[in-house]
């Protein structure tokens, strides 16, 4: 913030304005008294409070992840379902061989592949930046492939075990119709497991979100959280991964709540 030059005396006045002269032990405890009143202290770039930075990056990393989800659910059950009624045949193997494809590809490859060949050569979406809906459809895409090729396996591998369930045998000799006996009575069972992984990989979805904010220019809390690194503001890395860390831990909650949900009979 000062410079290389900057005299000793300017120095040791912004280390006491920031409290980097005290003790850590002490810098420590200020610190969280801060957090408990909602004080994550003063960005050194942006010359702003790390909590207002948070409040308007954050509603930007939400809607990103939640596209994201959106789209791998939208993949990834339609697709592991699909592959679990007809096991071991070339449909199952072409599907597995996308999922295999879709886990070996990183965010990093995908999300220049998608603007040159969407944004650039087709011309139908904006290459970076944010504004309309068509702007988030390139980094959800880049973010919810990986995680539905994750899913696609574990829907494919939870119904499987359903399937030869006995109830799924009695469901279908009462005369049931498939697709009542597939979506209704075996999907719900078999997203208990499914909704353990979808939890934990919501929080990847948030660590992969910093990769693909910076390809995309998206204003989220990941782009920010790099700029803040590359401008050594300790302050607001802070606040980014603490943000980031409380998401983490406020999903794998709601991911629990949601176990009684799909299946009630957690709830006793």
């Amino acid at each position: 913030m000062l410079g290389e030059g900057a005299p000793a005396a300017d120095i040791a006045a912004t280390r006491h304005a920031y409290g980097l002269d005290a003790p850590l032990s002490d810098q420590y405890i200020h610190y969280w008294k801060g957090v408990l009143h909602g004080d994550l202290g003063r960005s050194i770039r942006y010359n702003q409070t790390v909590t207002k930075l948070l409040a308007q990056r954050y509603p930007y990393t939400v809607a990103l992840t939640f596209a994201s989800l959106l789209i791998a659910i939208a993949l990834s059950l339609p697709a592991g379902v699909y592959s679990a009624q007809h096991p071991n045949r070339w449909q199952d193997r072409a599907i597995s061989v996308a999922s295999l494809f879709g886990l070996s590809f990183p965010n990093i490859a995908l999300g220049p592949i998608l603007i040159i060949l969407f944004a650039i050569k087709l011309g139908w979406l904006p290459v970076s930046g944010s504004g309309g809906i068509e702007y988030v459809v390139l980094p959800a895409i880049t973010m919810g492939g990986s995680m539905a090729a994750i899913l696609t396996r574990m829907v494919r591998t939870s119904m499987l075990e359903e399937l030869n369930q006995d109830y799924i045998r009695t469901a279908r000799a009462k005369g049931l119709s498939e697709r009542t006996v597939v979506y209704r009575h075996a999907l719900r069972n078999a997203m208990i497991p499914v909704l353990t992984v979808l939890g934990l990989q919501f929080g990847a979805l948030l660590a992969g979100a910093i990769v693909t904010e910076k390809i995309f220019s998206w204003p989220g809390i990941g782009r920010l959280t790099v700029d803040a690194i590359s401008a050594r503001d300790y302050f607001l890395v802070q606040g980014c991964i603490l943000a980031i860390g409380l998401t983490y831990v406020a999903v794998n909650f709601l991911t629990d709540v949601l176990y009684s949900v799909a299946n009630p009979r957690i709830r006793q």
